[in-house]
């Protein structure tokens, strides 16, 4: 495992974290006990990973804390989370009291059966929600900071409805978290020009979650990704081969496959840290593990300075967006 600092944290973590969440929630989603989940996390402890970011919404604290069980729990760094209402940040829900928000972080302890977390998040906050998560619910988050229970203090974006950043480019000036978690990928790197410069300005850490997901773990999923991106007027289709979108990179030396190919992306920009990988197979765990600790990428893969998702700007080059960077 390689390891890295997790910026003004000045912890060292695994560049690979085992995210408990996403579509498997280690393999709980698809029925999976938590003694089974249990078992995937001993796993990524014995491969070396000693980042576990889980939350409240994912259902797999349980499994974390029985994962840990016997384990010397000061060299793991456990991430855990609460929304800042009560449900998602697009469902514009009712928000959390301090003290709402004060038992989650309870619960979240008693299920990860210990007394502290190294990384608490505001977990999912839009941009709307942003002054009540600083004004009402951070100075709590403080509190319990100063007693001991939390070491270091998060903020996540919800990527799906933020594709922009929006959230995060208000809040990283503001310089009130010591971790972000941001979204970033090959069909959308945006978060190079408007979070990563903020970050490294700020010293501020980056857990990058998906860099894979469905628009890249299969090419069946990634045309229609890029279906949709080129109807939508952000991609130029005489660039690609609509078809396999990403097929120049299975022609490129040293790719093994799309999905390595888009753990190293990430893993090898310059402001990214942790890069969360989750599955609820042990296999699946060591494949993804291997990717991440790739080599830097290929020329094909050098970091793009513009890509996707930006709907104000003219189409795209896909391929050469990836291929050509100054960087």
């Amino acid at each position: 495992m390689e390891f890295v600092r997790l910026g003004r944290t000045n912890e060292s973590v695994s560049v690979a974290g085992l995210g408990c969440g996403g579509h498997s929630q280690l393999g709980m989603a698809r029925g999976a006990t938590a003694q089974e989940a249990a078992d995937l996390v001993r796993r990524a402890i014995d491969l070396g990973i000693n980042f576990i970011d889980t939350a409240l919404v994912y259902g797999t604290e349980e499994a974390v804390g029985l994962g840990m069980e016997g384990r010397d729990r000061s060299k793991l760094f456990v991430s855990t989370k609460s929304w800042v209402g009560k449900g998602g940040a697009e469902t514009e829900p009712a928000y959390l009291t301090p003290e709402e928000f004060t038992a989650n972080l309870e619960s979240s302890l008693r299920r990860l059966k210990t007394d502290y977390v190294d990384l608490f998040h505001l977990h999912g906050v839009s941009l709307a929600q942003l002054d009540y998560a600083r004004e009402v619910l951070l100075p709590e988050v403080r509190r319990h900071q100063q007693a001991g229970k939390i070491r270091f203090v998060g903020i996540t974006e919800v990527f799906r409805h933020d594709t922009d950043h929006r959230m995060l480019q208000a809040a990283l000036p503001l310089n009130d978290f010591d971790v972000v978690m941001v979204g970033f990928n090959l069909l959308n790197p945006s978060a190079r020009k408007t979070v990563f410069p903020l970050t490294m300005q700020h010293d501020v850490g980056t857990l990058i979650m998906f860099a894979v997901r469905r628009g890249l773990n299969s090419v069946e999923n990634t045309r229609e990704a890029v279906a949709a991106m080129i109807e939508a007027g952000e991609v130029d289709p005489a660039s690609i081969n609509p078809d396999d979108p990403l097929d120049f990179l299975r022609g490129t030396p040293g790719i093994k496959s799309q999905i390595e190919a888009a753990y190293r992306f990430c893993r090898h920009e310059p402001g990214a840290h942790v890069i969360l990988t989750g599955t609820g197979s042990a296999a699946h765990l060591e494949e993804n593990i291997a990717s991440i600790l790739s080599s830097a990428r290929p020329a094909p893969l050098r970091p793009t300075s513009r890509m996707a998702r930006n709907r104000q700007g003219p189409r795209r080059d896909f391929r050469h967006s990836i291929r050509n960077s100054g960087n």
